[in-house]
């Protein structure tokens, strides 16, 4: 470089690995440099004239520069010997790991419904054959009727409903899980597999706490131009019903939500630990744990997919002079008297399209955000 007034004159290392420039007094020691975990290193930086200690600038913490290594760098590697992934990631730290499981699946939750929600529209029309027989004429009805919007009706309520309601299943599911489960070593507590149990019982809270949310959505959803909003939909339902009505098709949305969330959690936990057993690794990516999700429901869907049908049109109700149905069997055999077995499968293909997918992106965008939010400092 240049030398003179205002010039910068070349730096050079000095041995011990030393960065200095004689005229600013800079001095850049490896030796006070911590490697960032997820990549790179923060820089501990001193200025002063040659020939003094130096001045070391006021709030260090604040000053603190994160510097990626380029490629072909070498190694990074922590105080453990061990390498390091480079790149920036980021970190938010959440002292409470009840309230990091809890962020974490309404992000999981959000984020996963809103990818499928058309596939959501669609599936929701074949099942009360509001709007045609088969994918193609739903989509298309929909397309001259809404357009794109229609695709997403009720996806602001959807969303409202399934972060909280993902949250709570995610984390009582992770929170009744490890209390169930058994060290190496010990025996097991249960004579079933712990990832059911937890599962069950993730459904079940999660189901009673946003129920009346998941009515809104589906009535705003087939009553096109019926109600304004979220709001006037819930007032004129409780005019017309009372309490009870927003509670309309709650048993055999428990009775279905018990073996869907156990089958669907127990897979999970069973392929993953299958894909850790055959592979050997103890940590999975995140492109694997997508797989591992919707594989997982893909099982579960297609396992429980006549009750959720019956829920769907108890739902319904009345709606355009449809039949009330008096519980969860008298809907399933009217279904099948009206159009056979195969009327309990009725939007299973559009199901799986949106279940499978939803499944697969919450279970990643879960563990993802499980990586970012941080107990401690240290950890990020």
């Amino acid at each position: 470089m240049m030398g003179g007034r205002g010039e910068m004159k070349s730096q050079s290392f000095k041995k011990g690995g030393i960065l200095s420039d004689s005229h600013l007094g800079l001095q850049w020691s490896n030796q006070d440099c911590n490697f960032y975990p997820g990549g790179g290193l923060f820089a501990s930086v001193q200025m002063g004239n040659e020939g003094n200690e130096g001045l070391k600038l006021p709030y260090p913490d604040l000053l603190v520069k994160y510097v990626s290594l380029p490629e072909g760098f070498g190694e990074a590697k922590g105080l453990g010997g061990k390498k390091k992934k480079r790149g920036l990631q980021l970190k938010i730290k959440i002292s409470n790991p009840s309230l990091r499981r809890l962020v974490s699946g309404g992000i999981a939750g959000a984020v996963s419904r809103t990818v499928v929600a058309p596939l959501e529209t669609i599936r929701t029309h074949l099942m009360v054959g509001s709007s045609g027989h088969s994918t193609t004429d739903v989509f298309n009805n929909i397309m001259k009727t809404d357009g794109w919007k229609g695709l997403f009706r009720g996806n602001f309520v959807n969303v409202i409903r399934v972060a909280p309601s993902k949250a709570i299943e995610l984390f009582v599911y992770d929170t009744v899980n490890k209390n169930l489960s058994s060290k190496p070593g010990e025996q097991p507590k249960l004579p079933i597999p712990p990832s059911l149990v937890a599962g069950a019982s993730a459904g079940v809270t999660s189901t009673l706490v946003t129920y009346p949310l998941e009515l809104l959505k589906t009535r705003l959803t087939i009553q096109r131009g019926v109600y304004d909003g979220l709001l006037d939909a819930f007032v004129k339902i409780l005019q017309e019903g009372g309490p009870g009505e927003l509670y309309r098709g709650l048993a055999p949305s428990l009775i279905g939500v018990i073996p869907y969330a156990a089958t669907n959690y127990c897979a999970y936990d069973t392929l993953r630990k299958a894909y850790r057993k055959i592979f050997k690794q103890e940590k999975i990516g995140n492109i694997e744990i997508l797989m591992i999700g919707s594989a997982a429901g893909a099982i579960s869907s297609t396992a429980t997919f006549p009750l959720e049908v019956a829920r769907k049109h108890m739902q319904v109700g009345a709606v355009s002079g449809r039949h009330v149905y008096k519980n969860v069997l008298h809907a399933l055999a009217c279904i099948i008297q009206r159009d056979g077995i195969q009327g309990l499968y009725k939007g299973l293909g559009p199901s799986c399209l949106k279940l499978v997918p939803a499944a697969g992106i919450s279970f990643m965008c879960y563990e993802a955000c499980k990586k970012i939010l941080v107990e401690r400092e240290e950890d990020a």
